[in-house]
């Protein structure tokens, strides 16, 4: 029986530590097939500041219920500070990231749009550090290898972005022709889009810092998400009606528009802003962020598989190259992840509490206990007699 429970309590633990790299692959997953059905419906012509707004708009609607009743005893006061920093959230990823993130898609394609992801462990990176977020100690091996294991994705990214190579054939289809006009486009706006994702990227990683910092403030979680969503909806709700000047895009029905929305609304902005900031608090933003590359790769199969896009030797390549960086970092903060543990132990040891009547405490088991030490060997002749 003993050896059941010993057992159950160590599946428990594996299952904990396992928690938050399943939760940041899954996103990953989640995050790939918005890139492929937000394509598709971008290169039918719909507006991308009208498929943000719709996606704010059907995340506040799913979130907003459960953060109202699951968190309406913990949910801290709403100070203007904190409102203000909703204000800026709101900005950085729903606003700018996503926006230019479309108009990038839009001028590329999904794989290139993609790639750039890979950007993000590295900007998040040096944002951490210059908040102090995440500490480097060149004489530490685990910090040279997450900075190492950085450098590595970002090498992965640029192969996959500028190598292309030799055409992989893995699936057959008959896109040739459309795939054709969309690499003449994606050429002629190539520039402009580079740039325009390279935005989207230094904003995504500011929304990943200021978002640890806002949890510091206001952990209800799930509240901080459905005023992030509606904040996003607010705001691109504005400049769709300032940039799109005909009513009739705001149309949607039962087609590739209203499923992109939903689901970028539930998967990649509810669920996705929910599980971040869990995992942000306890592994921090670089962990969170480390994982991108995985997206770039899945995005590289399906774009492959459900568009028809065209997968080179460079993306093999790059998404080879990608893995082991990513193991790298991985690594790196696993490493931190023991060290912060042992020096909790350490600092739990150090000043032991005593009582008033000077008896001293162990700690046994983990609980403090006062214990009877004999001042002098006269008390055991004393207790003796």
């Amino acid at each position: 029986m003993g050896d059941q429970t010993s057992n159950v309590a160590a599946l428990s633990k594996v299952m904990n530590k396992a928690k938050p790299y399943l939760a940041i692959i899954s996103l990953q997953f989640g995050f790939a097939g918005m890139y492929i059905l937000s394509t598709i419906t971008l290169k039918h012509g719909m507006s991308n500041f009208i498929l943000a707004t719709y996606r704010h708009v059907v995340a506040t609607i799913v979130i907003a219920p459960f953060a109202i009743v699951l968190e309406r005893k913990i949910r801290p006061k709403m100070t203007l500070p904190i409102f203000l920093r909703i204000v800026a959230l709101g900005i950085l990823e729903p606003v700018l990231d996503q926006n230019c993130y479309y108009m990038g898609m839009k001028l590329t394609n999904a794989t290139y749009s993609s790639a750039f992801v890979n950007m993000l462990p590295a900007v998040t990176f040096v944002l951490a550090v210059i908040f102090r977020l995440e500490k480097v100690d060149m004489k530490k091996i685990r910090s040279v290898a997450k900075i190492v294991g950085t450098l590595i994705t970002v090498v992965g990214a640029m192969v996959m972005t500028l190598y292309k190579g030799p055409i992989i054939n893995f699936f057959k289809s008959g896109g040739g022709t459309h795939h054709a006009t969309t690499g003449e486009s994606a050429e002629q706006h190539l520039v402009v889009g580079t740039i325009v994702l390279l935005g989207s990227i230094v904003s995504w990683s500011g929304f990943f810092i200021l978002q640890s910092f806002t949890l510091k403030k206001y952990p209800a979680k799930l509240s901080l998400t459905a005023w992030i969503c509606f904040m996003g909806m607010m705001q691109d709700g504005l400049l769709s009606l300032i940039f799109v000047r005909d009513f009739n895009a705001w149309k949607i029905g039962f087609d590739s528009r209203l499923l992109a929305a939903s689901y970028s609304g539930i998967v990649c902005s509810g669920m996705a802003y929910y599980v971040q900031g869990i995992v942000i608090q306890e592994r921090g933003p670089v962990f969170v962020t480390s994982f991108s590359p995985l997206c770039m790769i899945i995005t590289a199969a399906l774009g492959a598989f459900i568009l028809a896009e065209k997968v080179h030797l460079g993306s093999i390549l790059g998404a080879i190259i990608i893995v082991s960086g990513l193991y790298t970092v991985v690594w790196g903060k696993a490493k931190d992840g023991k060290q912060s543990e042992t020096d909790e132990k350490s600092n739990g040891l150090q000043e032991l509490p005593t009582t008033d009547n000077a008896r001293p405490m162990v700690t046994i088991d983990g609980t403090a206990k006062a214990v009877d030490i004999p001042a002098s060997n006269n008390s055991f002749s004393t207790r003796g007699t």
